[in-house]
């Protein structure tokens, strides 16, 4: 039966698994133990927003574990000219024994995965980022050796960032703080639902306009650029907006001293964080960002290899 990684939700069972068994495959290859499990395997890579991070470590991942990918633009594939999302679902299926797909539209994802026949897992949408939360999780375990007591304050857009981290922090007991400005919070499905799985875990999920409020006492602030691919005409105004949401070294002073500044980059220098915060001794930003091709290994594992 195949699996797919289109939320965060489609690890609720088992996402502790997937962030101690990432650490420990992170540690077996940095020991030099090689995992060849897909060998002669094929990942197909649509892209249609640019990535950075997001191809290199899914490339990177799927080369170390002796498999081969394939990355896809909208013009290279007529999937860009007017083919259906189901079409092209079904075509690749026929080819290879993966796809990875970074769309601006989350129905789209659901699509192809739901007329894939092959294992399809989501790179980034306008909705989730379940991928990126692997490797946070993972970065915040490497950094706090814990997950249950510890706050996370999230401040800034309540973006598809947002959403799948609120839904991880959920599974694993983490207390979470979103600060956003009004109008900016992550969606009430998402809330509602990491309220849900937070009761059960014996965490909370608090939505706040305040960033001093999600600051104070924080184990772990993250923060996500402001404006999002496809919203550059609303920088202007967003940028007025979010201001006082800035990472700067007033407002982590409210954190606890030892506390870890993550973001998933690219950063805007000098707009939701200052350089004096990103490169300071408690941020964590570029263990994160490695992080993300030994997310993408176990995430590869576990959905193509079924391992």
């Amino acid at each position: 039966m195949k699996r797919d990684l289109v939320s965060v939700l489609d690890m609720e069972k088992d996402f502790e698994d997937f962030i101690m068994d990432g650490i420990e495959l992170k540690k077996r290859f940095k020991r030099g133990e090689m995992n060849f499990s897909l060998t002669g395997k094929t990942l197909a890579m649509i892209f249609e927003k640019p990535s950075t991070r997001t191809r290199v470590s899914f490339e990177t991942a799927m080369t170390q574990l002796g498999g081969h990918a394939i990355y896809l633009s909208p013009r290279d594939m007529q999937m860009g000219r007017g083919e259906t999302v189901a079409d092209t679902a079904r075509v690749l299926s026929g080819m290879v024994d993966g796809i990875m797909y970074r769309a601006f539209d989350n129905k789209n994802v659901k699509e192809l995965a739901r007329h894939a026949t092959v294992s399809v897992i989501n790179g980034l949408d306008d909705i989730e980022h379940p991928t990126q939360i692997v490797a946070d999780f993972m970065t915040v375990f490497e950094h706090k050796g814990k997950f249950k007591g510890l706050k996370m304050a999230y401040i800034g857009d309540g973006n598809n960032t947002c959403n799948s981290l609120m839904l991880g922090a959920a599974l694993l007991g983490v207390d979470f703080y979103a600060a956003t400005p009004k109008g900016f919070e992550p969606m009430k499905d998402f809330v509602r639902k990491a309220r849900e799985i937070a009761k059960r875990n014996g965490s909370q999920v608090i939505i706040t306009n305040d960033p001093k409020e999600g600051a104070k006492d924080a184990d772990i602030i993250y923060t996500d650029v402001w404006i999002s691919m496809g919203q550059e005409k609303e920088g202007d105004e967003k940028e007025k907006k979010f201001k006082a949401f800035q990472i700067n070294k007033e407002l982590v002073s409210k954190a606890k001293k030892n506390y870890i500044f993550m973001h998933c980059l690219p950063a805007h220098r000098g707009l939701e964080v200052t350089d004096e915060v990103a490169d300071s001794k408690n941020s964590v930003i570029f263990d994160e960002a490695e992080n993300r091709l030994h997310a993408e290994k176990i995430i590869l594992l576990k959905t193509i290899a079924g391992f």
